[in-house]
C-alpha cells in the first residue's frame, strides 16, 4: 500500500513536470539562431583562474579569435601554485587587450573565486561584463551572437548553457544524469518568464551589464557562495531585471570534468550549499531521487498489479522528460536512459559523500583554501 502511494505521487510529479518542461523548452531558444552584432558596447571578459596551465591557453585563445572586436580581457591569476601567472602574462604581452591581475592572498569572510571575480570587475571598463572560467572553449562568433541576442531583446543579463563534453561512458551517463536533475529541479526556462522570479546563471557564461551587476551586489554579496553563478542569476531575478538562458551547443563547449571520480570530488564543493547546509534536505532529496528514479526500475516486474502498472506508467513519462532535456540540453544519445537507475545510485552516493566530507573537513576545500561550515552557514543568502 505505501509503495503505491508512492508510486503514485511519483506520477503526478512526473507528469507535472513534463508538461511544465514541454511549454518551459519552448520558450529557451538557441544562440545559433541569433543574429551577430557587427558593433556594439565595451565587452569586458573576466576569467578567475587558480591552477589552470593545462587549460586557459587554448580558451584564451579561442575568445581572441572571436568576431566581436570591442573586447577587454581581465584575467586574474587566483593564488596559483603553478604556471597559470606566467601564462597569463605571455598572453598579455601578445595581446593589448589583455590585462592580468595577480592575487597573493584572500581576505577574510570570500571565496577565492568570487573575489578573484570581483577584482577583476574592479579593473573592468565595459558597459557590458562576461564572466567566464578558464576551460571554457568558443567558436568565433559566440560573442557577437550573444550580443546580438542581448540587445535586440533589451537584457540586463544572459547565461548560455554549453555543451558540457565528457569521454567516459559512465561520466557521460552521470553529466546527462545531473543535467537531467537540474532542468526539472531548478527549471532554468522560468529564467525567461518576466513574471518568474526564479532566475538561473551557469558558470561558463554569464552575461551582465555594468549597472546590472552593481545594482545587485556584486559579487560581494555571494562572497560566501560556493554556487556563485546560480546565485548571479537568482538576484537578477529576484531585483525584477531582464533575464534570458539560452543554449549553445555548438558555440560553447568545456568540459566538465576528466572522469568520473573527478566530479564526484568537484561536486564536494556545492552539493551540501544546494540543500542550504541541512542535514533534512539532504535526507530528503536522497529519499526523493531513490523513490522517484530507482524505485520504478526495480518494482516493473512487481506480482502485484498496480504497483507494476505505476511502475511502468512513471517509467514512461520519466522516459519523455529525461529525452526531452538530453536532446535541449546535451549533446548526449537517449539511450543513456536505460543506465538512469545506476546514475541515479551515484546521484545519492555524490549527496552523501559531500555531506559527509563537508562535515567531516568542517567546511569546504575548494581550489585549494578550506572554507569552514560555520562561515559558509553565517553568509548564506536567505
Amino acid at each position: 500500500m505505501v509503495l503505491v502511494i508512492l508510486l503514485s505521487l511519483t506520477l503526478v510529479i512526473w507528469i507535472l513536470a513534463t508538461i511544465d518542461a514541454l511549454i518551459g523548452f519552448r520558450k529557451l531558444e538557441s544562440l545559433e539562431k541569433a543574429e551577430a552584432a557587427g558593433r556594439g558596447p565595451l565587452l569586458s571578459v573576466i576569467v578567475a583562474a587558480r591552477n589552470e596551465e593545462e587549460h586557459i591557453l587554448q580558451s584564451i585563445r579561442t575568445q581572441l579569435a572571436q568576431t566581436y572586436k570591442n573586447t577587454e580581457w581581465i584575467l586574474v591569476n587566483d593564488r596559483s601554485e603553478d604556471g597559470t601567472g606566467k601564462k597569463m602574462e605571455n598572453l598579455k604581452s601578445s595581446d593589448s587587450r589583455i590585462r592580468v591581475i595577480h592575487i597573493e592572498s584572500l581576505p577574510e569572510g570570500w571565496l577565492g573565486k568570487n573575489h578573484a571575480l570581483h577584482k577583476g570587475y574592479q579593473l573592468a571598463t565595459g558597459k557590458l561584463i562576461l564572466f567566464t572560467d578558464a576551460d571554457v572553449l568558443y567558436s568565433p562568433e559566440a560573442f557577437s551572437k550573444a550580443i546580438g541576442y542581448f540587445e535586440k531583446h533589451s537584457l540586463d543579463h544572459l547565461t548560455a548553457a554549453p555543451n558540457l563534453s565528457a569521454k567516459p561512458f559512465w561520466l557521460k551517463a552521470f553529466v546527462a544524469f545531473f543535467l537531467f536533475g537540474f532542468s526539472y529541479y531548478k527549471r532554468p526556462w522560468l529564467g525567461n518568464n518576466p513574471r518568474s522570479k526564479t532566475g538561473v546563471g551557469i558558470g561558463a557564461f554569464n552575461m551582465i551589464t555594468r549597472s546590472a551587476y552593481e545594482k545587485v551586489g556584486t559579487h560581494e554579496y555571494i562572497k560566501m557562495r560556493p554556487d556563485d553563478d546560480l546565485q548571479l542569476g537568482m538576484m537578477v531575478k529576484r531585483m525584477g531585471l531582464k533575464q534570458r538562458i539560452v543554449t549553445a551547443m555548438t558555440l560553447i563547449e568545456v568540459e566538465w570534468y576528466q572522469s568520473l571520480s573527478d566530479a564526484l570530488a568537484g561536486l564536494e564543493k556545492n552539493t551540501f550549499a544546494g540543500l542550504h547546509y541541512r542535514i533534512s534536505m539532504v535526507l530528503f532529496s536522497v529519499f526523493g531521487v531513490f523513490v522517484s528514479q530507482v524505485v520504478p526500475f526495480f518494482t516493473l516486474f512487481s506480482k502485484n498489479q498496480a504497483v507494476a502498472i505505476l511502475s511502468a506508467v512513471n517509467l514512461v513519462f520519466l522516459a519523455l522528460l529525461y529525452v526531452m532535456v538530453t536532446k535541449k540540453m546535451t549533446r548526449f544519445s537517449p539511450w543513456l536512459f536505460f543506465v538512469l537507475p545506476f546514475t541515479a545510485l551515484l546521484f545519492i552516493f555524490s549527496i552523501l559523500r559531500a555531506s559527509y566530507l563537508t562535515f567531516k573537513r568542517g567546511g569546504i576545500i575548494w581550489r585549494g583554501t578550506k572554507y569552514t561550515l560555520a562561515e559558509l552557514r553565517k553568509n548564506r543568502i536567505r
